[in-house]
């Protein structure tokens, strides 16, 4: 081994990747990219399966992690859908860390592997899809910082964040923003009993669409976050596999935001192109070929394994192609230490998994993600003094394994709500539901029995994977079988406040208990983690403040009759009565918007910066970019200006928001901050987020929130050709949402 040049550590790691690639025969190559390999023992290297998972937790998916004697458990944390909710990048990150913490110790251990294919970072266009729960949200802003924070915390070895060649930089471990790109359809019906799934399905966005939202997280992602790998999609854009598209993969995940790492496909995409959607009738030899060249470096499964030696021989591809790929990959696994080890993580063994710093962190996390939707007349918190006696129904009351959702290992230690809120109460379960499907109404009566005798009622509904997972699609917002039976009889018959507790991940069509005077408060906890059922009784009694947003728009019941899955566009389409999708461009009304969420307590906003505009100049060779209004009361003579004509590196926004605590509790409030464009402007979003924060503040305290931003990316519109434009013109500042939310002009001027 010491005389193989790979192992010599004072060359680069792009010249020991070479060596060894040099080193190898093209049959050994065309099996070391498979994501189960047996390796090159002629050469030293020995078996690695690529394929973990880390989406919110050490996964067993893929079997490159593994549960059993040596480890039997990981911490698992809240799903995305109900981190995200908290708003709070420093959670993100810290979930990322104790997550990495763990994957390292059982790579130690030798139960995993190094590499991890997390997280998923699709927006979420529609509220049927069934992988909601795996996502930040529909909002691609929120979703890039979280793809930052998250990937950031998973990846960096602290101290060495950054580095002049980052690839050179250490990895923790690494992680990978997946699936690229439209990808936010799994398996749906239509009207006709047309089956549509996603190794089938043309996602044929706009150019505009896919700019502004499609790829805008996993730009993020690359050039912000660093992060080591991009997995693409099994969809096709326009009729071409994004695996196999050149364009999508060499030009711009390599080219346009230099990835420093390498691009795997999902798994047996390729088999998919090929066998299933038929791209361009090929053999496995072309099929190969073809993904190889636009830049595929790693291949889930055995494809390439399978036929990309005999395409090479074949004249089909370069073996300098498969040269390039190998040197990708290779790289990543000696920035891991796989090579040469990782001194700072050696010590880290089984007293690091499930910690119980990591188990106060996964219930910290459901804590903030829980979002409190109706409060009337302050049912909530509940009291240990006047709710000693409550009653817990339904098919969630004494949920476990729903609330790790998918993509989950072996937890830790599981509380369901049942024995969460047996802390502060003495409490009576009734199942209500078989399960979470409620096809048997013999199990309401007791349900109802229970409840007139209680103090308080809680009813726990909601969805699972059986509803909405990888693979299943909604058909409609509704909630399953009876479970509408079940709240209207449990609430009629309560002699205490009800309080209407949801676990699921996309909205549900609660538009009637919304209304209802028989429930008094709505609670949705998204899927919490294992940690869930002492967060949700901790938010319930009031030991916590509950301060999550949505991370999605909650739609009324008819929006899945309006518009069908299979149609991308973002923007209303008023020829077919298309209402439009996501906050940034639905025009109807909703149950609850995006970002809103109550709090036991009340706030208030102010603005003191001075702050009320900018001015940019443009150079000799720069011009004025041609905008499109549709009416607008003052149309400024230079439209507006093409952002890769700006000098656009410099924070030249800074707007403080003073946040008044005006009530008798303390609460922490998740500052929302959105631009909307000049009015009139053809196609421009209603609004964006551009910024947000979470603060604490104490009862009759007022704290100051400061947001620094840069003016190209916070005040730009996508253009209808794909131009990313900062129009000029007055825009507006929205601080928050809901009935105390403020807003304020905000001026910009372009000249020549």
């Amino acid at each position: 081994m010491t005389r193989l040049g790979y192992c010599d550590k004072s060359l680069s790691y792009y010249q020991r990747a070479k060596h060894l690639t040099d080193s190898l025969t093209l049959a050994e190559k065309a099996q070391l990219l498979g994501s189960l390999n047996k390796g090159a023992p002629r050469v030293g290297i020995p078996e690695y399966n690529w394929w973990s998972e880390a989406l919110h937790g050490v996964s067993n998916v893929g079997d490159g992690s593994k549960f059993g004697k040596i480890v039997p458990a990981a911490t698992s944390f809240p799903t995305p859908i109900t981190t995200t909710s908290s708003f709070n990048e420093s959670l993100w990150k810290a979930i990322g860390q104790a997550v990495s913490t763990e994957a390292r110790a059982m790579n130690n251990l030798g139960v995993a592997g190094l590499t991890f294919w997390s997280p998923n970072i699709n927006v979420v266009r529609d509220p049927r899809w069934g992988r909601t729960l795996e996502t930040p949200g529909e909002d691609p802003y929120v979703a890039g910082r979280y793809a930052v924070n998250y990937v950031r915390g998973l990846q960096d070895v602290e101290g060495q964040e950054t580095a002049q060649d980052p690839n050179t930089r250490p990895l923790k471990v690494s992680a990978c923003c997946k699936h690229y790109a439209a990808y936010d359809l799994d398996k749906w019906t239509d009207k006709g009993n047309m089956l549509i799934d996603r190794f089938r399905f043309s996602a044929n966005a706009t150019e505009q669409d896919m700019v502004e939202t499609f790829l805008r997280p996993f730009e993020m992602c690359v050039k912000d976050g660093d992060v080591s790998s991009v997995m693409c999609s099994y969809n096709n854009i326009w009729g071409i596999p994004t695996c196999a598209d050149a364009r999508l993969l060499r030009g711009t995940i390599r080219g346009d935001w230099n990835l420093h790492g390498y691009i795997v496909s999902d798994c047996d995409s390729i088999q998919t192109i090929v066998e299933s959607q038929k791209f361009l009738d090929d053999t496995p030899y072309d099929g190969v070929a073809q993904v190889l060249k636009a830049g595929l470096d790693m291949d889930c499964q055995s494809y390439y394994q399978k036929y990309l030696e005999s395409a090479s021989l074949q004249g089909l591809v370069k073996e300098s192609d498969m040269d390039s790929a190998l040197i990708n990959d290779f790289i990543v696994l000696m920035r891991l230490g796989w090579f040469d080890g990782q001194p700072a993580y050696d010590s880290l063994n089984a007293k690091d998994i499930c910690s119980k710093e990591h188990l106060d962190l996964a219930a910290d996390a459901a804590r903030k993600g829980i979002v409190l939707l109706k409060n009337v007349n302050s049912a909530l918190p509940l009291s240990t003094d006047k709710h000693k006696n409550i009653a817990i129904v339904g098919p969630h009351a004494n949920a476990t394994s729903v609330m790790i959702g998918n993509y989950a290992g072996v937890p830790c230690k599981l509380v369901s709500p049942f024995d969460g809120l047996k802390a502060y109460a003495n409490v009576t379960y009734q199942m209500g539901c078989a399960d979470v499907l409620c096809k048997n109404e013999t199990f309401i009566f007791p349900a109802v029995r229970v409840a007139r005798d209680a103090d308080a009622t809680i009813i726990a509904i909601g969805l699972d994977l059986d509803v909405e997972s990888e693979g299943l699609d909604r058909l409609d917002l509704d909630l399953p079988g009876s479970q509408n039976m079940l709240v209207r009889q449990v609430a009629q018959a309560s002699k205490g406040p009800v309080v209407l507790l949801i676990l699921s991940a996309g909205g549900v069509n609660v538009t009637e208990f919304h209304n209802s005077n028989d429930i008094d408060a709505i609670v949705w906890a998204g899927y919490p983690g294992e940690q869930g059922g002492a967060a949700i009784a901790d938010v319930l009694y009031g030991k916590h403040n509950p301060g999550g947003r949505l991370p999605v728009t909650w739609y009324p019941g008819d929006y899945v009759s309006q518009l069908p899955m299979t149609s991308m566009n973002l923007r209303p389409i008023d020829e077919l009565d298309y209402p439009g999708r996501t906050y940034k461009f639905y025009n109807g009304s909703t149950i609850y918007q995006f970002g809103y969420g109550l709090s036991y307590t009340q706030f208030t906003y102010a603005v003191t910066s001075t702050q009320k505009g900018l001015s940019k100049k443009l150079q000799f060779n720069q011009h004025c970019v041609q905008l499109s209004y549709n009416h607008s009361a003052y149309i400024p003579p230079c439209h507006g200006a093409r952002i890769s004509d700006l000098a656009c590196n410099q924070e030249d926004i800074t707007i403080d928001v003073s946040v008044t605590n005006t009530g008798k509790v303390d609460g922490t409030e998740t500052v929302i901050l959105f631009s909307r464009p000049p009015q009139g402007l053809d196609d421009a979003p209603i609004k964006q987020v551009i910024g947000f924060q979470s603060v604490f503040v104490a009862a009759g305290a007022t704290e100051v929130v400061t947001f620094k931003l840069i003016s190209c990316n916070t005040l730009s519109i996508v253009t209808g050709s794909a131009y990313v434009a900062l129009p000029a013109g007055q825009h507006t500042i929205v601080v928050g949402t809901g009935d105390n939310s403020i807003e304020f002009p905000f001026q910009v001027s372009i000249k020549k």
